[in-house]
């Protein structure tokens, strides 16, 4: 039965991944394939059984070239470690249940395994999803294939938790083309059960955006064009000559990928966080967590106190990313540097976009004399998602990284921003007009404000003490909500949308 339902799922992937009009319609408002539900159904049948009760179907495609060989990529995929680092993102956890079959002349070529896993969006409010499905990895001709399929249809009486997001044929068509690169075509068809997502979010979410094909093919690339400036052999720009080594490079953006993905756990609503709801001081409210670090060599020891909220802006996602990553413009939202003098003392490239870079930032505060401060920034984005993420390191340590040291020697304790973009006012309409094979999507009565709006979460933490014991005070949360709410308000009076 498993392998039953294994070949028919990637018989349907096939044939969906190719297909044009009418199955697959393009949203102009966001530039995303979406599947037509009803042409869907005339078209295949649900291998998975009914749709549970109270949910929705999301379907995505996304079509885009990746700057690594097919292989690789498919070694990547079916190595659920591997598979969980490459989407550290959106993947909480990840655990390979089973391995039910291997290839006998390449391993991958016919591979099957049941996969379960958490996934996550930097917020957290939006509750994470947890997945169980069979994935199958296939050659066919030139391309490789790699289906997710849900198999708790097989199991009797499935925890519940598993029915609230259920796979439908998803996956990806790999073709390798010249220099490397593969040509990667993604779908993500879930049946979700969105309770719990938070208002402004909604509109992200039930369009298939939130965690739609996008937002994985994006991260894709993006992580693919990191572990090639990590084995990229050229010097990284620095205003100090004696800091530009590959060692140093490659040290500095490994620890800036660990802060990073410290903070994207961090700030999620996974299972493993206990989030409490507390009013700010204006009409938003904010949640915050209360973690013990224990024996982790990355962050220092005691009790931790993170706090997160999240809001509208009518501001474009691009000029968001662009403010918040300028070191020119920190003093204009970043209390800890206000009236001081920030100055980028490395800074290290990404990739070809604007702002996917690392950079050691120097404060130069008037109020603490001579004294100064390194930040370590971290800025990623792409079309579904965009990071900004920080933390105050030590200048010794620093000095140690730049030099090729050990970066997991470094303690961090990460804060940042996370910016996804929203269309909320955008009601999508068939407009039939035909070109490039798709009926077109556009809106009734296109609000360019509405259609340039981000969706910003910031994250702060703070050491409450070193003290396992201690116990947290009311200080300590109006300290972290008035971070807050002064750095909200420091961003809406600096670009204008107070």
């Amino acid at each position: 039965m498993v392998v039953e339902l294994a070949v028919a799922a990637m018989e349907e992937l096939a044939q969906i991944a190719q297909a044009v009009e009418p199955l697959w319609m393009l949203d102009l408002n966001s530039n995303i394939e979406i599947l037509d539900k009803q042409e869907y159904q005339r078209q295949f049948k649900n291998i998975i059984g009914p749709t549970v009760n109270g949910a929705t179907v999301e379907a995505t495609r996304e079509t885009d070239m990746v700057m690594m060989d097919a292989h690789s990529l498919i070694e990547t995929f079916m190595d659920v470690d591997l598979w969980a680092q490459m989407f550290s993102l959106i993947i909480s956890r990840a655990q390979r249940v089973e391995t039910l079959a291997t290839g006998s002349v390449d391993p991958l070529d016919g591979a099957m395994q049941v996969v379960y896993a958490e996934l996550q969006l930097p917020t957290p409010f939006i509750p994470t999803r947890e997945v169980y499905f069979l994935r199958y990895s296939k050659r066919l001709e030139h391309q490789w294939l790699v289906v997710d399929i849900c198999v708790d249809s097989l199991r009797a009486n499935p925890p519940l938790s598993l029915l609230k997001c259920r796979k439908r044929p998803s996956g990806c068509v790999l073709e390798q083309t010249a220099n490397g690169y593969s040509k990667i075509t993604w779908v993500e068809h879930v049946e979700v059960d969105n309770i719990g997502v938070h208002p402004i979010y909604h509109s992200l979410v039930n369009s298939g955006m939130g965690f739609g094909a996008q937002l994985w093919v994006g991260t894709l690339q993006r992580q693919c064009k990191l572990i090639a400036n990590l084995l990229a052999k050229r010097n990284f720009s620095s205003k100090d000559t004696v800091l530009s080594n590959k060692e140093g490079r490659a040290s500095m953006l490994k620890l800036a990928e660990r802060m990073s993905n410290n903070f994207c756990a961090g700030v999620s609503a996974a299972t493993k966080h206990s989030w409490i709801t507390l009013s700010g001081s204006g009409t938003d409210e904010f949640k915050v967590v209360i973690r013990e670090s224990i024996d982790d060599p990355g962050r220092p020891p005691g009790v931790v106190l993170s706090a997160a909220t999240s809001l509208r802006l009518p501001v474009s996602p691009e000029r968001l990313f662009h403010f918040l990553c300028d070191h020119n413009c920190r003093t204009e939202w970043d209390i800890l540097s206000n009236m001081g003098m920030v100055e980028e003392t490395v800074h290290v490239s990404k990739g070809d976009s604007f702002g996917n870079s690392v950079s050691l930032l120097k404060v130069n505060s008037p109020s603490s004399g001579s004294s100064s401060s390194l930040i370590l920034q971290d800025c990623s984005s792409d079309k579904s998602c965009s990071l900004v993420v920080y933390a105050l390191v030590d200048v010794d340590a620093m000095k140690a990284v730049l030099n090729g040291g050990d970066p997991d020697a470094v303690t961090l304790l990460p804060s940042g921003f996370a910016i996804l973009p929203d269309r909320h006012a955008l009601s999508p309409c068939i407009n039939h007009v035909r070109n490039s094979g798709y009926r077109k999507l556009s809106s009734m009565g296109h609000n360019s404000e509405n259609s340039h709006a981000s969706l910003l979460t910031m994250a702060f933490q703070i050491l409450v003490d070193h003290e396992l014991s201690a116990k947290l005070s009311l200080e300590s949360v109006a300290t972290i909500n008035n971070l807050i709410s002064s750095t909200v308000t420091r961003i809406k009076r600096a670009l204008l949308c107070e």
